[in-house]
């Protein structure tokens, strides 16, 4: 059938079949301003296409706030949104492109599957707390937050359709008379002072889309859109059927006084204190019966790339209301519908209570054996050792005195960690503590250790001394004052000592010993980095045109490998013996913002180069063979194959100031701030696992670095903000 051309609001008049070089494969929905369809790109990457209504395509007015829309949604972080990937507003037919997030509405959710349990609400309410925080800090505020926007993606609720949203320094202003939004979710200012709308009209607009989750109606019901305007303004909100727990911050959000709101943050802090059982991890929608009508709703979804619904308000439907539940039934009927790995996480939670009471009573170096589902009768040791079978028991730990973020390096079955004031080793089959070595009062390590010649090399905050110790025993084999050095790095064997004046002091890592000293040829005041496996040490250096120098030195000897200039600028994030990864600046998208990767082999000067379908907001990288996986500040996880020359997935992960990603070949592994270690299929890029929460004492502040985890045999090694180190099977994500 020939595409159609024709104008209409309805979804089945308007079928063309390109927007750009995205070709139209579906219609997702259709709102009262345009048709979104599901879409591919010339690499055959999914994106969902909002083309407008030919008849809004003529109005200046509506141009200019679809390029509004378009300009928000950029803002915006895509950990908690759909990420936007292209765009053109000034075409005969306007159109934007975003990242496909497959998932269900809230909306779809709650029609099809019912009220939402406590446990459930808590964390919906966590993370659209978390999203609107990340929108209104950009200067934006979204005006339209309702069930129909809020996506329910496997890492967590995503907020779409910035269609209505405003940033603080738009030229575009309400007209007057002229109500924007939908009645049943828009905050009283909406309807009483249009321009003077807010980032405390969002609160507001989460406590109604609290409610409709946890009771299937909104908290001002009616027939008529009036009527519920009426209610908005002059009457107190309906919360029968919210669960105790959360009703009082609801109630707080619904406040008829901007100023009487509390703020997503203060959301968030509240939060995490309303409940023991407060669960942080991402609402995984719940799968349903694999049906005909189901299956293809899973294989076409409804508004699931952000399409709106009509501003027209549909009569809710008015399900039977529950009696209010204590907190602990609310659980318990929650529960009911969570999956095993749920379940788990529960006993999870209860071992690591019990582990809690033991380093009260007991003092000294607490090990918790966190205790996982009875697997072929093999009882697991109470004693935070291995089983009688010999397999690997997942522990977490946490030393007596000792503070602060672990940062552990594993070498040869030990886990080197680094605490505040602290070096211990532990046993890395069931945290044992082997050996504990105090560091200067107030000191705190800059890094993790590192493992070079040998010994386990400890460098110190205050970046003025270096400890080299035995790793069997703790014994301090040799230090060194390095306080004159404004650079320190280790490379193979080697400590490698920058000074002020450029030259650069090769030390013997076994020994403490220097091995040679001298300046770097053609590199002024060479920055060092290096990477795991790999026997050389880089200096990279840039030009005001845009230049790049990319200088391999060998560092037992200091001697000169390779040399090579780029014509564009490029920051080096990997290496192996015969290539080494760059990515590319974004010269449209500001500090920190990479578009393509490019692999360059020296011995022969080829270079790959694959191209990002959007710009990168700071990303680390983790290189496994040919693949490249990046994390970025804002938590897109992306894989790219520079062998092939493409790039394989996109995943939003919703961690913001992720760590650097570990690859085992099989999972990509990276720690979020609140102390969760999250895994990450390598071959399909979906998140397949991740571990409780482990909040530090300040909860609400975030750790600025945190350490990459470490995977070895099979295993995953990781600190958190608690000060707790843990190992989890690296084989088996699904049962963290």
């Amino acid at each position: 059938m020939a595409p159609q051309h024709n104008t209409g609001a309805g979804a089945e008049a308007e079928l063309p079949e390109y927007s750009g070089h995205y070709h139209l494969e579906s219609c997702l929905g259709s709102g009262g301003m345009g048709v979104v369809h599901l879409a591919r790109g010339t690499s055959g990457m999914k994106v969902a296409v909002k083309v407008v209504h030919a008849e809004f395509a003529r109005d200046p007015e509506f141009r200019g706030r679809f390029r509004q829309e378009i300009a928000a949604a950029r803002r915006v972080s895509g950990a908690f949104t759909a990420p936007v990937v292209d765009a053109d507003p000034e075409g005969e037919r306007p159109w934007m492109a975003t990242l496909f997030i497959p998932g269900p509405t809230l909306s779809q959710h709650v029609k099809r599957n019912g009220p939402m349990g406590a446990g459930e609400l808590r964390r919906l309410m966590a993370g659209l707390a978390e999203a609107l925080r990340d929108i209104h800090r950009v200067g934006v505020v979204h005006r339209d937050l309702k069930p129909s926007n809020v996506l329910l993606a496997e890492d967590g609720p995503k907020v779409i359709d910035f269609g209505i949203s405003r940033p603080k320094d738009s030229e575009l202003r309400t007209e007057t008379g002229k109500l924007i939004g939908t009645p049943p979710f828009m905050a009283p200012e909406q309807f009483r002072r249009p321009r003077e709308v807010g980032p405390a009209a969002d609160v507001f607009a989460l406590g109604s889309v609290l409610v409709h989750a946890a009771t299937g109606r909104g908290p001002f019901d009616s027939d008529s859109p009036y009527v519920v305007a009426y209610q908005v303004v002059h009457h107190e909100p309906d919360l029968t059927g919210v669960p105790e727990s959360l009703a009082p911050m609801v109630l707080r959000c619904l406040a008829k006084e901007p100023e009487d709101r509390p703020t997503p943050d203060e959301l968030m802090r509240e939060l995490r204190s309303v409940a023991a059982s407060y669960d942080t991890q991402a609402f995984i929608p719940a799968q349903r019966a694999p049906d005909g009508d189901e299956v293809r709703e899973r294989e076409q979804p409804a508004e699931s790339a952000g399409a709106a619904e009509s501003a027209k308000p549909s009569k809710p439907s008015k399900p039977s209301k529950p009696s209010k539940p204590s907190e602990s039934s609310a659980d318990e009927d929650s529960g009911a519908s969570e999956s095993g790995a749920r379940r788990r996480g529960r006993r999870r939670r209860v071992a690591l209570a019990l582990g809690a009471l033991l380093l009260v009573v007991g003092g000294g170096f607490a090990c918790v054996q966190v205790f996982g589902e009875d697997t072929g009768g093999t009882a697991r040791g109470t004693d935070g050792s291995r089983s009688a079978a010999g397999a690997f028991a997942p522990w977490a730990t946490r030393p007596a005195g000792a503070d602060g973020l672990p940062k552990c390096a594993f070498e040869a079955r030990l886990l080197i960690c680094a605490q505040l004031g602290w070096v211990s080793a532990l046993d890395a089959s069931d945290g044992r503590e082997l050996w504990r070595h105090a560091l200067s009062p107030d000191d705190k390590p800059r890094e993790a250790p590192v493992v070079a010649g040998g010994l386990a090399h400890v460098l110190t905050h205050s970046g003025k001394r270096v400890e080299a110790f035995d790793p069997a025993s703790g014994t301090v084999r040799w230090e060194r004052d390095v306080s004159a050095y404004g650079g320190v790095r280790y490379a193979g064997g080697t400590l490698l000592l920058t000074a002020a004046d450029g030259t650069v002091t090769g030390v013997d890592a076994a020994t403490g010993r220097t091995a040679w000293s001298r300046r770097i040829p053609g590199v002024g005041d060479p920055y060092f980095v290096s990477f795991p496996g790999n026997s050389l040490v880089y200096a990279t250096s840039a030009s005001g045109e845009g230049r790049t120098r990319v200088t391999a030195v060998d560092p037992a000897t200091g001697e000169v490998r390779w040399d090579e200039r780029f014509d564009e600028a490029l920051t080096l994030v990997g290496a192996s013996d015969d290539s080494v990864v760059l990515l590319a600046e974004d010269g449209d998208g500001g500090y920190g913002m990479a578009d393509a990767v490019v692999r360059f082999s020296p011995g022969t000067k080829v270079s790959k180069r694959v191209a990002l379908s959007v710009a990168l907001q700071q990303p680390s990288a983790a290189v496994y063979g040919d693949r490249v996986y990046l994390m970025t500040y804002d938590g897109a996880l992306v894989a790219v194959d520079t062998g092939e020359e493409k790039l394989l997935w996109s995943l939003q992960t919703a961690v913001s100031r992720g760590s650097v990603p570990t690859v085992d070949g099989t999972h990509v592994y990276f720690s979020a701030p609140d102390g969760r270690l999250l895994a990450v299929d390598a071959e399909a890029g979906k998140l397949v696992g991740q571990t409780e929460p482990r909040f530090g004492a300040h909860s609400d502040e975030v750790v600025s670095t945190l350490p990459a985890p470490e995977a070895a045999d099979g295993r995953v090694y990781a600190g958190a903000p608690d000060g707790t180190v843990f190992a989890v099977d690296g084989r088996d994500p699904s049962g963290w």
